[in-house]
């Protein structure tokens, strides 16, 4: 089955090439082409199929990205965002991440890591590569926790605690299963509680909070 995307960004230009890049790999099919956040939402909206995957822009005129991805994450919170943005700055990045973008690109990345990309989000929830990976570290990861994230932590089963290690690996449901020795839907069924009682919406989520609190240990 092709990943359905959309792409919204306020250059045609840009817009029409990575279209053209993208439909010249097998599986993958853009369906929404948007010139700014709110052509994106009405894009969405009125369309028969949502987009599995969203090629985000930031800087657009009427709404940007930004907004965009905040209403996105709460009418569509199925859609899974990847940020590519001339705006590489850690700032950015970390935002982004907070509000639920799956991964986060430069706009001079190589068409074969945006496809990359594409593909890893779609199958594991997130990608982030190693300077992303990095940024991530240095600026969400703290060496303090309070009581009550201790105490949030204490709540978290042991087989939970191992699925999240795996998610935050970059491991797919079918390798997790495979690696603990359950079903893929336990392992659905261990996601949707480490969301529930950690409170994020997303796998992204689940990686960026595991990291924060020092709930894994990643080399």
């Amino acid at each position: 089955m092709d990943i359905l995307i959309a792409i919204a960004d306020d250059e045609a230009l840009f817009r029409r090439g990575m279209r053209l890049i993208l439909e010249d790999y097998s599986g993958l099919k853009v369906i929404i082409e948007a010139e700014n956040g709110q052509h994106l939402l009405d894009c969405i909206r009125a369309s028969d199929e949502l987009p599995d995957v969203l090629l985000l822009d930031l800087k657009m005129p009427l709404m940007g990205g930004i907004e965009a991805a905040e209403i996105i994450r709460r009418e569509f919170p199925s859609i899974l965002i990847v940020v590519i943005s001339s705006h590489f700055s850690k700032a950015f990045i970390i935002n982004m991440i907070e509000i639920g973008a799956s991964a986060y690109l430069g706009k001079n990345t190589a068409p074969d890591e945006v496809v990359e990309t594409i593909r890893m989000v779609r199958e594991k929830g997130f990608y982030y590569n190693t300077e992303v990976m990095g940024i991530i570290r240095e600026n969400i990861m703290s060496p303090m926790q309070t009581r009550a994230n201790r105490e949030q932590i204490i709540d978290i089963t042991n087989r939970e605690k191992e699925v999240l290690q795996l998610i935050c690996e970059e491991c797919t449901t079918q390798e997790i299963a495979d690696r603990l020795f359950i079903s893929v839907r336990t392992v659905d069924g261990h996601r949707n509680n480490l969301l529930s009682k950690l409170g994020c919406r997303n796998t992204a989520g689940l990686v960026v909070y595991a990291l924060q609190n020092g709930l894994v240990n990643l080399k």
